[in-house]
């Protein structure tokens, strides 16, 4: 049987690092094993979805190389739920009910007092159609929930192990809204169904809605997928994340300079017993990628932690595949791929080339403490003229030393911050070449 799995995002905003994670397992479970990777637009919000989230959600996706054989939106598919709840109201699962937000807040909190479980008490279940006739006549709107068979719901989860729900204690979940809008549990059950979809990853607070759709799949005559709940992410102190998601969307971790490859690396192994190693193809990463070695608990995410992942994939990077980027920053051809030998060792994101290409270009603004001013005018009197080579650097500075006496870090720090204006960089004597001017010398 052919593995088929699905990411379901609802295009109401921009996807994150948790949308990322839930995205990345199932795309790499179909990849490992040759399977189906299905894009399904949860868009049946048709206030809150707009296609400018479907466009963005796509171009993320594609940033990362995470391709998908088909796309489908839930909003082309309203006849087919339609279809399907006519069927589970034939079967004596759907049901009409009519307490308005306040009616059923008002119960929550009685059952609360009480010290019983909010969990709806049916009431409208046992109306006859007189009633709900009155109901209607009384300018109330009806909103559809699924009966379920109060019995324990099971399954072998793909990371939590060994699951079990007393139906009991779960409300009947409401399926369409009073006006008319199908749910996400619904549509969800039914496009599953229709669809094969063989394995479902999603986020650890899905549980429930696993267990409900356990029965809603099961009393359209479906076969439930097997199922995996992923641990949930929090930030690097064990703080609530949700509340900073809007920070860590994937379009402003990519205009940061993060590498793809950094986030599909990290994103494969966090949380899990394997280490954290940067990959640099998505075959690679789905060959080494095993659900089972997944844990329950909260996982720790820190964006920080990218930076080291992102500076190991960038000095990886062949020429080839920045040398238009070089380029476009105005180093000549002729010292290109130096100056990316040079440079790809000192930058974090590549971004920071710009940095390096400015200061060979058009030289940086010195840094001279008090103490070294007399030095460093003597060195400059001392320093050879433009162009420099490979050997200039190891020359002046022996030229200096035999003229101030000075050695060591006294007399490397106080030039390296002259030519240079930082404290630290690429070794003098391959910079130093690349050198374009020196405003230090004026």
């Amino acid at each position: 049987m052919t593995t088929i799995t699905r990411f379901a995002p609802s295009p109401t905003g921009y996807i994150h690092v948790g949308n990322l994670r839930t995205a990345l397992f199932n795309y790499l479970i179909a990849r490992k094993s040759g399977g189906q990777f299905i894009l399904r637009l949860d868009d049946t919000d048709r206030e809150r979805s707009k296609q400018e989230y479907v466009d963005a959600l796509m171009q993320d996706l594609e940033w990362l190389g995470l391709t998908w054989d088909k796309v489908e939106r839930q909003s082309l598919r309203l006849e087919r739920y339609a279809e399907q709840a006519e069927v589970l109201k034939a079967a004596g699962r759907f049901y009409e009910c009519f307490e308005t937000p306040t009616e059923l807040d008002l119960k929550r909190k009685k059952q609360l007092n009480m010290g019983k479980p909010p969990v709806y008490d049916r009431s409208s279940l046992h109306l006859s159609e007189e009633e709900r006739a009155k109901m209607r006549a009384e300018g109330r709107d009806g909103y559809w929930r699924f009966q379920l068979n109060q019995t324990r719901i099971e399954w072998p989860d793909g990371i939590l192990g060994d699951i079990s729900i007393d139906a009991g204690s779960v409300s009947d979940p409401v399926l369409i809204r009073a006006d008319g809008q199908v749910l996400y549990t619904f549509a969800s059950s039914v496009d599953d169904v229709d669809m094969g979809v063989t394995h479902i990853v999603r986020g650890a607070d899905h549980v429930t809605n696993t267990a409900t759709q356990i029965q809603i799949m099961e009393a359209m005559g479906g076969t439930p997928p097997r199922f995996a709940h992923h641990s949930l992410l929090t930030g690097p102190g064990g703080e609530e994340l949700s509340k900073r998601l809007g920070t860590l969307s994937l379009r402003d971790l990519r205009a940061r300079g993060i590498a793809p490859e950094a986030l599909l690396s990290l994103m494969a192994r966090l949380g899990s017993s394997q280490p954290v190693e940067l990959r640099m193809t998505l075959d690679e990463i789905a060959e080494g990628f095993d659900i089972s070695q997944f844990g329950a608990a909260p996982t720790k995410f820190d964006a920080e932690d990218l930076v080291p992942l992102t500076r190991e994939r960038n000095q990886q990077l062949p020429f080839t595949a920045v040398e238009s980027r070089i380029h476009a920053l105005g180093v000549p051809a002729a010292m290109a791929e130096k100056f990316w030998h040079v440079a790809s060792k000192n930058i974090d994101t590549l971004e920071d080339l710009k940095h390096w290409a400015e200061l060979v270009l058009d030289g940086a603004e010195p840094v001279i403490d008090a103490e070294d001013a007399e030095f460093v005018q003597t060195a400059l009197s001392l320093l050879p003229e433009a162009p420099f080579t490979e050997t200039s650097w190891s020359e002046w500075t022996a030229v200096v030393k035999a003229e101030t006496g000075r050695k060591g870090k006294g007399l490397f720090m106080p030039l390296r911050k002259a030519l240079t204006g930082q404290a630290h960089g690429p070794d003098m004597g391959d910079l130093m070449p690349l050198l374009q001017k020196v405003r230090a010398k004026g």
